[in-house]
């Protein structure tokens, strides 16, 4: 199979097996707050470590709010690839207490996004780029999280030549919960890659690799084989995909295969 891909500089390409949706790498990002020089502000007094995202791993975020009249509300974003709503999509609305202070549990992420909305907003789950002031989003503010950032465990492989990152674990990238281990991946004594769609605990998991450095335009050729047991849902999927890139849809390009 030969197939013409693009991947610029800084891109990463990865390779998933997987078996409804292809999951996403998440990488430390820039910093900066966006707030009105008069009217209503908000102040972090706890904020998270800053690091990767997962369903894993969540912490407590915190702060307070000036001049925030009644009914507003905080709405809380990480920021882990994309922009994702805390804690959950279904319960994104933090009220304010009498005391002007506010809280939630959120998952980790490299910043943090605290929105001070009016009532009756209907926050996404996902944004591409960081939220802003407008509409029924009254201030924003955004902090780094705290601390070196942490990269989630992975496992690494080496194959074809070069070094991979088997990612260890979980994504909700596309609104599902895509399970991924490390031992879903392998080589054996010929170097042929091994890629695996296993029940663990009575949930399927499958398997995400990610080049450790960009292979840059060209003609790419794969030779898969062993298909034949895989269920119809199965799917191959190589893409690029700049983590920096929200704002273009993080210059991704798929190819899949099933």
């Amino acid at each position: 199979m030969k197939m013409l891909r693009g991947a610029g500089p800084g891109w990463k390409t990865f390779l998933a097996l997987f078996a409804s949706i292809f999951g996403t790498t998440m990488v430390l990002s820039s910093c900066h707050s966006v707030q009105g020089n008069a009217g209503p502000a908000i102040k972090f007094t706890k904020i998270p470590p800053a690091a990767q995202g997962g369903r894993e791993r969540v912490d407590t975020i915190a702060g307070s709010v000036t001049g925030a009249r009644a009914g507003q509300q905080i709405v809380v974003y990480a920021r882990s690839g994309p922009w994702w709503v805390q804690p959950w999509p279904d319960k994104p609305l933090v009220p304010i207490q009498a005391n002007s202070t506010w809280g939630t549990s959120t998952h980790m992420g490299f910043e943090y996004a605290a929105l001070l909305v009016e009532p009756g907003y209907h926050p996404p789950p996902t944004m591409d780029v960081a939220p802003s002031q407008g509409g029924s989003i009254i201030t924003v503010a955004i902090v780094k999280g705290v601390g070196e950032a942490q990269f989630a465990p992975t496992k690494s492989l080496h194959f074809s030549g070069y070094d991979w990152k088997v990612r260890t674990i979980a994504s909700d990238r596309g609104g599902l919960n895509n399970l991924y281990d490390g031992d879903n991946a392998w080589t054996d004594a010929k170097g042929a890659l091994h890629l695996r769609i296993k029940k663990k605990e009575g949930k399927w998991s499958c398997v995400q690799m990610d080049l450790t450095r960009s292979l840059g335009y060209g003609t790419y050729i794969v030779t898969a084989g062993g298909t034949s047991q895989l269920e119809p849902a199965a799917v191959l999927s190589m893409d690029t995909f700049d983590d920096w890139g929200g704002d273009q849809h993080y210059r991704e390009l798929d190819v899949e295969m099933s």
